[in-house]
């Protein structure tokens, strides 16, 4: 098979995969998160098979165990959260008639000393964002009530995705050596090396993120609940939830406590104390948590994760984001091959100096 051939037959194998995939985005999605919660899962599973149990024990207490305690978690947040979403949007109205009474005002003096022009149209918009923010709300809340049509759905992924994270769980070694028999033999320990640099960015993502994005979000609920922010543990769990997302999952959640807290708080303080909470968490994310469970071997750039995630997203919807890190890793380790590969090439090379090497 020549080159052209190779590629012809990669070509229509990958835009025939696309299509399935877009064809079957709402089937797969517990499929694809029970594999991710098996790739997970299976380094616990390989110590306890070094420590004596059989993988198909270790296989089911591990499965067993991350899934009473997920169902546990929920349990225990879930009327938490539903609570505070719902009294967030009964306090919505007052916090807008607080934001256009209280804030804007005070904003308008402060533009006015730094002596900004069109003040009455700035305060017009302004008055008119309240009106706005209520409805885009309402309609936020409609889409949620709308989307618990799809309660199937939801049990479905409830339900197949355990059992598929435990035959996948149970299997994956012999998958893993399945695929390496298949490897061509003449370029097999090429892909393999490939191979192993996706493994190690997407377990320090995968794996490391996960767990920092949970104990950070423990961190901001606990710490905004203690400073007496009104729904704090929704802002700060949710805050560390999306902190996978760089820069920006910070961010959204950093704003979402300072306006709240502005539109609940008369004094300065506990303001600032929100604020505070945010900065050590970052200081904690910084310097403790991610240098010690991520590392340096993600190998993945937060521009590319972010562009991935919102495209994954945009094209897939839910499916897209959780193939979005994995699809991310692999082909940045392939333009990372890709350009060795050049670098080494005559392409490269033709014509150079002596001694430019």
């Amino acid at each position: 098979m020549t080159t052209k051939e190779k590629a012809w037959y990669w070509g229509v194998g990958f835009v025939v995969f696309l299509a399935l995939l877009w064809l079957l985005r709402d089937v797969l999605t517990p499929f694809v998160a029970g594999m991710a919660v098996a790739y997970f899962l299976d380094p616990v599973c390989d110590r306890l098979e070094r420590a004596g149990l059989s993988r198909t024990l270790a296989t089911t207490v591990v499965t067993a165990i991350f899934f009473v305690l997920f169902a546990a978690v929920i349990a225990v947040l879930g009327p938490l959260f539903v609570g505070q979403i719902a009294a967030l949007a009964n306090a919505l109205p007052g916090y807008i008639e607080t934001l256009q009474t209280s804030v804007l005002p005070w904003l308008a003096s402060m533009l006015e000393r730094f002596g900004i022009e069109n003040l009455q149209d700035a305060q017009a918009y302004a008055k008119n964002f309240g009106n706005d923010l209520v409805r885009i709300a309402g309609n936020f809340l409609k889409g949620i009530v709308g989307g618990l049509s799809a309660l199937a759905n939801i049990v479905s992924l409830a339900i197949i995705t355990p059992i598929v994270a435990f035959y996948l769980l149970r299997d994956w070694d012999k998958m893993v050596a399945r695929i390496d028999a298949l490897l061509p033999l003449a370029t097999a320990g090429v892909i393999r090396e490939q191979l192993r640099a996706i493994d190690r960015s997407m377990a320090g993502f995968v794996r490391g993120q996960a767990t920092v994005c949970l104990l950070l979000g423990i961190f901001y609920g606990v710490g905004l609940v203690l400073v007496g922010l009104d729904f704090g543990f929704v802002v700060g769990f949710f805050t560390g939830l999306v902190s996978f997302v760089p820069y920006f999952g910070m961010l959204i959640g950093f704003v979402a406590g300072m306006v709240l807290a502005l539109l609940q708080f008369d004094t300065v303080t506990p303001i600032v104390l929100v604020a505070v909470v945010f900065g050590i968490g970052q200081v904690i994310e910084g310097n403790f948590l991610t240098p010690k469970l991520v590392g340096g071997q993600v190998g993945l750039h937060a521009v590319w994760i972010i562009f991935a995630l919102m495209a994954g997203g945009s094209l897939f919807g839910f499916l897209g984001i959780l193939l979005a890190v994995p699809v991310a890793a692999v082909i940045g380790v392939l333009i990372r091959f890709s350009l060795q590969q050049y670098l080494a090439s005559p392409l490269y090379r033709h014509g150079a100096p002596p001694g430019s090497d």
